[in-house]
């Protein structure tokens, strides 16, 4: 296995914030195609459940492979980072693409390599800070805030998510208007859900990997959830205009 200082991985983390900071840019202009974004022109294309599990499965395969062949002692605070990042992630790799009611829809084999990339990297230096260097101690009020936050914002997602589900259950290829809950306020509070989320975990595991999941998170989701505000703007004449894109009442 990896034997990294301490500079070297945070150097490692720097650039991968970087990079992230770089994709939020491109994304702006490029949309992500798959979803109700896809179209030709991104190579061949793999069912979307099953294209969806093997990208998001290798994240938890990946951090998992790394947190058990560190070198440090476990405490309390590593076993709740353990339990945090695979509760998320058995719940996004299996749970939700068997959820979803769709029928025939394909995605790009390009987008699942490059959520390959992306998640394998985010498991790595998740996995290895975890279990390679000591936490800093982390204050018991960060601590509540960072669990109220991660809680709060599986809520929100998990329940954003649950209601657009239902709006295709009788026809699965057939878009609508969402509403209730916070798509009063903003199109896509799924994607703020998940953002809160790793919010919260950066609060109580206050390292420089978990920052790094929660900018790469906000770097893909928000211009995603410009580009599904504007799709819903386009296609539905009655879309409410006081809607927000992503956070209420600012954007």
């Amino acid at each position: 296995m990896l034997n990294l200082s301490l500079y070297s991985f945070q150097l490692f983390c720097y650039c991968w914030i970087i990079l992230a900071l770089l994709t939020f840019v491109v994304l702006f202009f490029v949309q992500q195609p798959y979803g109700r974004h896809a179209r030709k022109g991104f190579g061949p294309m793999i069912d979307n459940k099953i294209g969806w599990i093997i990208m998001e499965a290798i994240s938890p395969i990946v951090f998992n492979l790394f947190f058990f062949t560190g070198k440090v002692p476990f405490t309390s605070i590593h076993w709740i980072y353990f339990g945090l990042y695979n509760f998320h992630y058995i719940n996004r790799s299996f749970i939700f693409p068997l959820r979803i009611k769709t029928k025939g829809k394909k995605m790009p084999i390009s987008i699942v390599l490059a959520a390959i990339f992306f998640n394998s990297v985010n498991g790595f230096v998740n996995g290895y800070y975890a279990s390679n260097f000591q936490y800093s101690k982390t204050s018991v009020f960060l601590m509540i805030v960072g669990c109220t936050l991660f809680i709060l914002g599986f809520y929100i997602n998990n329940k954003s998510d649950h209601l657009l589900i239902q709006l295709r259950k009788e026809n699965p290829n057939e878009y609508k208007i969402p509403r209730g809950f916070l798509f009063e306020k903003i199109t896509c509070p799924n994607y703020f859900g998940e953002i809160i989320e790793w919010l919260g975990f950066f609060f109580i595991t206050f390292n420089i990997a978990s920052f790094s999941f929660l900018i790469w998170t906000a770097a893909n989701l928000i211009p995603r959830a410009r580009d599904h505000h504007k799709w819903y703007m386009k296609q539905f004449s009655d879309y409410p205009k006081n809607r927000k894109i992503i956070i209420p009442f600012i954007f």
